[in-house]
């Protein structure tokens, strides 16, 4: 199944105030919270739900490694938004069969979780394009790009506009025949995503490969989420991944745009708003409309993609937010589906607001970003 991505609205505002840096370009500084924590006996009750050929493994009630497989399409059950279903993700999302274990949450609740393996690549879209060749291009031959303040179609026009978008005429990145210049290779990837890019890379729109991956192949996360979210005393801005997509890619911190820009660089998203990291593979930055539930959804709703690492639903952007009363963390409660977040616009480079829900304790320490040292924006160095 091929997802299409909601239409994109080119924006022309400029990015003002950038904190531009000598730079870690990483790709996705979406830090990975894989916790790669094995099965334990657990007494967790796993309630079997039928959700298109799904199929539950276990009992009703399981007392150890209990396993679930997914779905081939999902197309016949909504989530309820009371729990994780792990029969919703799409077959092949799951490397390996979800299991439940005992597990402690941020704020000290003792629970139960699951622990996802995801695929590390989508399973219901096709990945790319991300750079066009040429600046004559339509926005069929690239992607997306967006930074905090605008969602952008990847055209050719687009490199042509980068010096008035961004009020600074160093940006140059294509040659006299009107060629984009690109990452061709995987060496050319990774100097792109050090610290330091090369300034042979500047001025490159960056764009990675799956086959430029560790063997040619995408790269897996594990991560523990609880079966039943529960409450946090306060919401939180999330730490690291904020949650899953149902076909199989983590959804990434925000990617850190003020230090792509620095270097002179574009890091291309798909038309799913992904891209490839050549450390975290392909992941996740910006909801436009893949990976969601074939299912009907309730006027005014969007259908779900995702759980976050709290365990509460994700949904699609949704068109009017402003009249959908939603609260500091983009989530709100309906009669048919119960709380569940709706993602920003893919513009605002951020899926999830915050997290109402506690998460794994130390989940996600190592990821969103951390500090970067300072510098001066394009065209002030």
């Amino acid at each position: 199944m091929r997802t299409e991505p909601s239409p994109v609205v080119r924006s022309n505002r400029r990015l003002a105030g950038l904190l531009a840096i000598p730079v870690t370009l990483l790709l996705a500084s979406c830090g990975s919270s894989s916790d790669d924590a094995s099965s334990v006996d657990d007494d967790a009750e796993t309630t079997e739900t039928a959700a298109g050929d799904g199929e539950l493994t276990g009992s009703d009630t399981t007392d150890s490694d209990t396993t679930v497989t997914g779905t081939e399409a999902a197309t016949s059950t909504s989530s309820t938004g009371t729990g994780v279903d792990a029969s919703l993700f799409f077959d092949g999302a799951l490397a390996e069969d979800a299991t439940t274990e005992d597990c402690t949450l941020s704020g000290g609740a003792e629970t139960t979780c699951y622990s996802l393996t995801v695929a590390g690549y989508p399973t219901s879209h096709d990945v790319g394009p991300f750079c066009p060749d040429t600046i004559s291009d339509s926005a069929d031959a690239g992607g997306l790009w967006f930074d905090g303040e605008g969602l952008y179609d990847l055209d050719g026009q687009f490199f042509v506009d980068l010096p008035t978008l961004y009020g600074d005429d160093n940006w140059q990145m294509y040659d006299e025949d009107g060629n984009i210049l690109v990452t061709e290779t995987a060496e050319e990837f990774e100097l792109a995503a050090n610290p330091d890019v090369d300034p042979s890379l500047q001025n490159h729109c960056v764009e990675g490969m799956l086959e430029w991956l560790e063997n040619g192949e995408p790269i897996t996360t594990t991560v523990q989420i609880p079966v039943e979210p529960v409450a946090a005393d306060a919401s939180a801005a999330p730490q690291g991944n904020q949650g899953v997509t149902l076909d199989g890619v983590v959804i990434a911190a925000s990617a850190p745009a003020e230090a792509i820009l620095g270097a002179y660089t574009i890091a291309s998203f798909d038309d799913c708003g992904a891209h490839f990291n050549p450390f975290e593979g392909y992941h996740l930055h910006g909801a436009v409309g893949c990976s969601e539930l074939d299912t009907d959804v309730a006027d005014g709703e969007t259908p779900q993609f995702g759980y976050a690492m709290d365990g509460y639903p994700i949904h699609s952007p949704l068109d009017d937010a402003d009249a959908a009363d939603l609260d500091e963390c983009n989530g709100h409660t309906t009669d048919e589906l119960d709380y569940h977040y709706h993602a920003n616009n893919a513009a605002a480079n951020q899926v999830i607001e915050c997290l109402i829900g506690q998460t794994v304790a130390g989940a996600g320490d190592a990821g969103g970003g951390g500090d970067r040292p300072e510098g001066p924006p394009p065209g002030d160095g």
